[in-house]
């Protein structure tokens, strides 16, 4: 059994040495009801399993009681914020705070299939990051989300020049040394998981997708379609412009260059060989976006680190991860301390779980 850690740790620290075989985070706002049944739910597939984990639960904020519900709970690390900051900002300091090889992000709501994170760890052999893909749709406002999900699903598709089944789904594991790289660029909403998948990609690290049962979920949904969906398609239109601004630039480009030819053929054959000011302005605003492209890839390429990281400790792409069969021992709460230097979330200290 690995040891307890220190009394404390400090929000933004990047967590300890990698003694942990999985590190599973947990943001919770509002999960009350159902907190303890699925953190059970999850001990007991992982005490089942031959990988020694910590439980880190973030209390995004909860004015429901989850938080007073969280410090009675033993053996897992808390950190609570203040104020609500977004899940994506609770996956955040939940993983620079983790301390495992494998990181696993899921959610406390009953939704996901929680009893197969250690299999879900499993299929980690030979990639870098598995997410759990949904194979039904049970969320809210189904009318709207399911057309727009298939849209923004296709988008992020063509842009990474990888097919996508599930752009959004919150149950996945990855390799910690390689999301903490990138871990500074997420977002603090629900596009942050959506923002991990396609940064892998874009950076040519392995994505399996797993297919997973999704159920409906317990307590009151906190998706809002109109906002979080408007985010989730600026963001993915973001994240090409960052890394490959032409997949943006050059179908526009071409849209403009054929419509100037097209409208150039119109003023030739309809009024006698003069060319109309509009067409002349069609092949500038043309040639405009072709440099606007040029210079985005130019910037993108000048500004973007080049990373080369070696597998981890323990894990090897052509074998299943080899982890001594350990089991956690309980772990200290988190007290997480208002060091905006070291974190720009706000947070509350605590006192070590009872």
């Amino acid at each position: 059994m690995t040891g307890p850690a220190p009394a404390t740790t400090t929000i933004g620290e990047v967590g300890g040495a990698d003694d942990i075989d999985v590190s599973i985070v947990l943001p919770v706002y509002n999960e009350k009801g159902h907190l303890r049944a699925e953190i059970d739910r999850i001990r007991a597939a992982m005490d089942a399993s031959e990988f020694s984990y910590e439980l880190v639960v973030i209390d995004d904020g909860s004015n429901d009681g989850s938080g007073d519900a969280l410090r009675e709970i033993d053996g897992i690390r808390l950190i609570q914020f203040l104020t609500n900051r977004g899940s994506g900002s609770a996956r955040k300091f939940g993983t620079r705070a983790s301390r495992g090889r494998i990181v696993v992000w899921t959610d406390v709501d009953m939704s996901y299939p929680n009893d197969l994170i250690p299999e879900l760890v499993r299929e980690m052999a030979g990639y870098d990051q598995v997410v759990g893909a949904r194979t039904t749709e049970e969320g809210t406002h189904k009318a709207f989300r399911v057309p727009a999900k298939w849209f923004i699903r296709k988008l992020a598709s063509y842009l990474v020049q990888t097919p996508i089944p599930d752009l959004n789904s919150g149950m996945r594991a990855f390799r910690r040394d390689v999301a903490l790289q990138y871990v500074s660029q997420l977002p603090p909403g629900f596009s942050c998981v959506t923002t991990i998948t396609m940064t892998f990609l874009a950076h040519g690290y392995t994505v399996k997708y797993w297919p997973i049962t999704y159920s409906e979920r317990a307590g009151k949904s906190k998706f809002h379609w109109w906002s979080d969906t408007r985010r989730y398609l600026l963001q993915v239109i973001r994240m090409t412009l960052s890394f490959d601004p032409f997949r943006v630039f050059l179908p526009i480009g071409f849209l403009l260059l054929l419509l100037g030819i097209g409208k150039l053929g119109y003023d030739v054959l309809e009024n006698d060989f003069k060319v109309a000011i509009n067409t002349l302005l069609i092949f500038l605003a043309a040639f405009q976006v072709f440099v606007v492209g040029m210079l985005a890839d130019l910037v993108g390429r000048a500004t973007r680190a080049t990373h080369e990281v070696q597998p981890a400790a323990g894990y090897t792409r052509d074998a299943a991860p080899t982890f001594p069969d350990r089991r956690t021992a309980p772990v200290e709460t988190i007290a997480a301390h208002l060091d905006h230097d070291r974190a720009s979330v706000p947070a509350a200290e605590v006192e070590p779980s009872r």
